[in-house]
């Protein structure tokens, strides 16, 4: 054979591998996508419960969120369904003799979320406990033999028979019912309708999370001053209880926002993820304390990281799952401090949680890459590292998808900084292209470099339709310690979002995005930063999609359910102690500037973010009339899309406001009419 017949089949076998591949990413099959939401191995290392989330599909059946089925592999890979189909499994855990995995959940015939037992040699799910009211946050007992959870007390039947009479006013934040807690008996292996009587545990506040100490003398509770999500957020303590007694017996020294704890193998310590101080934006410090109470010492003092999941290995050691820039590693730290170890570095799967087995040398963990979304890992004692179990999506390595990877740029003050760049399905050296900019929210969040498309972000979407696609990790953004977290603080709208300005100017620097042709979209605080490109600085975007996002800095703290947490991490001024510079800091106070198309999006439901904030900007920009404007409102949906239909018409939505002024004829706003295309759904999943 000739050199050039050989090249000739070598160039026919690659092209008929290129075309076997789909095309890219569609909004149908961001719709189907599926991912491990949470992991638990069991006590003996032997087997791995995991959920899975699993969407419904647009324009099929009911509506609603995804469902959340429970599975089980072993370490081999090899998995079996345990429940599935319309369930929503919630709060997997293993009993503590490893012979079933409880959940949370409401079943057939449930009228509230009651605690389950799932043998694990098979056979039907048990209700082992009922409550009044759902059941939230649970923990074992180390013997097995008795439940504490969290829960409400049950509705008072003399106000309830009222509403039913037509008198239902709301006492706004004032008329509600704290969590609970309760210590119930139960037993496994037996279906039992009430699992005996509870018993109300005597503690002020609003319980919202739990755990158990080994000795099984001792619970630490997580308790609030009132349930409001405020309050929840920014004001929580953690007490040690006295099981016997129902009471307080110690109280942890911390201050501002909380995450996951654990007590130590043998009660000595707890371990928990929290805050460094009151105005720290986000937790994810990892502190350990006595088993009394008192105060706690930051075991990875100055760590540019932020730590995400924790579980002790033995007496002395926790391992933490700790994100740093755009990855994550694993990690373990003795109790005080001491040797510190990586155990798997930057450069992997971008980790989320991690569980472990009784003895600590083997590990569930969730993670994602560039490539697929959450799976299911495992790792065990001396492994390179973790290996992904299950394929949740495999028709996903059927689709082409477009390359991935870190930008490091530097801002216009020095600072540097990084995101995540996704390059045209079908990028050539040279050409200049469309630039679509995702802002995550918090801004106390981050992106990672896993799998980052969705709905509300669909990346690999608009790639595969001749985007660059880039997600910032502005200043303000968690992942790189406390201190550049808090680098936005005090300067709303401000070093933050000139940040995004400057991403803009180094991509187009670096040869890839025609100028012209930038749109910007994000949610929440994203949302927030997108009404500021389209108003601010509009002369350098030619399409904006504002999701859940503010308009009016001052109506915000008067509307949204976290004002003290605004307050605390973010401006940390109130609105009467400065007018002016709240509304400077507002699109609202822009909007004559305003010459980008913009599409506003909002739940009607949104307790976060109110409604309001895109009314107002959409009815200033109406009256304007200096630029086309769009406004779709979601009924029934809150700070976020959860249902299904809701979910793909955003996307859809998102994606034709970009194509027409991005890559179309642009002028007035596109047809309201969508390609919903439901028929590709109807073959099921």
């Amino acid at each position: 054979m000739t050199g050039f017949r050989r090249f000739s089949l070598a160039l026919i076998v690659a092209l008929a591998a290129a075309a076997a591949l789909a095309d890219g990413m569609t909004p149908g099959q961001v719709a189907r996508l599926r991912s491990v939401s949470a992991a638990a191995m069991s006590p003996g290392g032997g087997a791995l419960a995991y959920t899975l989330s699993v969407p419904r599909l647009p324009g099929q059946g009911e509506d609603g969120p995804a469902w959340s089925e429970l599975h089980v592999a072993d370490v081999s890979g090899r998995s079996r369904p345990f429940i599935t189909g319309k369930v929503n499994i919630s709060r997997i855990a293993w009993t503590p003799d490893g012979s079933g995995i409880s959940f949370t959940a409401k079943l057939e015939g449930d009228s509230h979320a009651c605690l389950y037992v799932m043998p694990i040699d098979g056979g039907q799910a048990r209700r082992v406990l009922k409550h009044e009211a759902d059941i939230g946050a649970y923990a074992w007992s180390p013997d097995g033999r008795r439940v504490a959870y969290v829960a409400q007390r049950k509705v008072d039947e003399s106000r309830k028979k009222m509403r039913e009479r037509g008198f239902k006013a709301k006492v706004y934040e004032e008329d509600f019912e704290p969590s609970r807690v309760f210590v119930a008996s139960v037993s496994p292996a037996t279906s039992t309708e009430s699992a005996g009587d509870a018993r109300e545990l005597p503690l002020e506040g609003s319980a919202s999370r739990i755990a158990w100490s080994p000795a099984g003398d001792r619970l630490a509770v997580q308790l609030s001053r009132t349930p409001l999500v405020d309050d929840v957020m920014m004001f929580s303590r953690v007490d040690v209880v006295d099981v016997a007694t129902g009471r307080s017996i110690g109280q942890y020294e911390t201050a501002g926002k909380l995450g996951d704890m654990a007590f130590s193998k043998d009660g000595g310590r707890l371990a928990l993820i929290a805050a460094e101080d009151l105005h720290d934006p986000r937790e994810g410090r990892l502190m350990v304390g006595g088993a009394a109470g008192g105060a706690l010492r930051d075991v990875v003092p100055n760590y540019a990281g932020h730590v995400t999941s924790i579980a002790w290995q033995d007496d002395d050691t926790v391992m933490y799952i700790g994100h740093e820039g755009v990855w994550s590693v694993l990690g373990k730290v003795d109790a005080d401090g001491a040797n510190r170890k990586m155990i798997v570095a930057a450069g992997g799967p971008v980790l989320d949680s991690i569980s472990l087995a009784a003895d600590g040398q083997s590990a569930a963990l969730v993670a994602s890459a560039p490539d697929h979304p959450a799976e299911l890992y495992y790792m065990k004692h001396g492994d390179a590292g973790p290996r992904r179990l299950t394929n949740s999506n495999p028709w996903l390595s059927e689709v082409r998808l477009a390359r991935q990877e870190i930008i490091r740029y530097a801002a216009r003050d020095g600072v540097e900084l990084e995101g995540i760049l996704l390059y045209p399905l079908d990028h050539e050296p040279g050409g200049r292209y469309p630039l679509v900019l995702i802002v995550h929210g918090g801004p106390e969040a981050h992106v990672s470099n896993g799998w980052n498309t969705g709905y509300g972000r669909p990346g690999q979407v608009l790639a595969a339709r001749g985007y660059v696609v880039f997600e910032p990790n502005y200043r303000g953004s968690t992942g790189r310690g406390v201190a550049f977290s808090k680098a936005g603080q005090r300067d709303p709208a401000g070093k933050e979002f000139d940040d995004l300005i400057d991403a803009v100017d180094h991509l187009v620097g670096m040869g890839l995005v025609d100028g012209e042709r930038v749109g910007v979209t994000g949610g929440s605080y994203g949302g927030y930063a997108t009404a500021w490109c389209c108003t601010r600085y509009s002369e350098r975007f030619a399409a904006g999609v504002m999701f859940v996002g503010l308009s009016d800095v001052l109506g915000q703290y008067g509307t949204s359910d976290i004002p003290h947490e605004k307050h605390l991490v973010h401006v940390q001024t109130w609105p009467w102690e400065n007018w002016d510079f709240f509304a400077s800091r507002s699109p609202l106070r822009h909007v004559e500037q305003a010459r980008t198309p913009l599409l506003i999006v909002h739940g009607e439901d949104d307790p976060r973010v109110h409604p309001s904030q895109s009314l107002m900007l959409y009815r200033y920009l109406k009256l304007l009339d200096r630029a086309p404007v769009r406004l779709v409102l979601y009924p029934g949906e809150g700070h976020g899309n959860r249902k299904a239909a809701a979910r793909y018409d955003y996307q859809l939505r998102l994606l034709q406001w970009m194509d027409h002024y991005l890559k179309g004829e642009g002028g007035a706003p596109p047809t309201e009419e969508l390609p919903y295309d439901l028929e590709q759904f109807e073959t099921g999943s």
